[in-house]
């Protein structure tokens, strides 16, 4: 087994996933932060914000003998600047998805990366329009249990893929965790230049 290069602040398998899609070796350390939405927060810097104290929590929390770089993410479903969290339940999927339904959204993911010599942190922002929806898809998705615990009730690479009329931005940054500023982090860390490990 390879030993991890890095530490992952997040239990989410998805960000797990992508990590290993870029060769990325990791071992999963999820914390927990206060995740309230501060006044007039905007949605792009209450991503920043979290992934960052993510990752500060974790990095505060390690001996140092154990101080690999941790990464964390953060990501939210926005809608005319107004954040979308996870749905508790099948009346909260049907609100949200019925506001989302017809209409363009951003999903706004941050990545943070704390390590020895400091930290940084990237946003990546992308828009998704999804087609009409009848409360019977919804209630019919809902079912699966897909969208309980994902932002604005949905997945990109589930089932509400076929909601889905178009995407500008990056794929992997609505699933949670966006490839592109995620390497842009990793690669001076861990001595590597332009390509991704092999």
């Amino acid at each position: 087994m390879t030993p991890p290069k890095i530490l992952l602040a997040s239990a989410s398998p998805r960000r797990r996933e992508l990590l290993n899609q870029i060769g990325v070796a990791h071992a999963v350390r999820p914390v927990g932060v206060d995740e309230s939405v501060r006044s007039g927060e905007a949605p792009s810097s209450y991503v920043l914000r979290l992934a960052e104290a993510k990752a500060a929590a974790l990095w505060e929390r390690l001996a140092d003998s154990d101080r690999l770089p941790v990464l964390a993410a953060d990501t939210t479903v926005a809608l005319e600047g107004e954040i979308f969290g996870k749905p508790a339940d099948i009346g909260e999927a049907r609100a949200m998805l019925g506001r989302l339904s017809g209409r363009t959204h951003e999903v706004h993911t941050a990545v943070a990366l704390r390590h020895a010599g400091g930290s940084a942190a990237r946003l990546s922002s992308s828009s998704v329009s999804l087609r009409d929806l009848t409360t019977d898809e919804i209630d019919a998705y809902w079912a699966t249990g897909e969208p309980a615990d994902k932002a604005g009730g949905y997945a990109v690479q589930g089932r509400a893929a076929v909601f889905i009329r178009h995407i500008a931005g990056s794929y992997s940054g609505i699933m949670g965790l966006p490839l592109f500023e995620t390497w842009e982090l990793l690669a001076p860390v861990l001595g590597q230049i332009r390509s991704p490990p092999a």
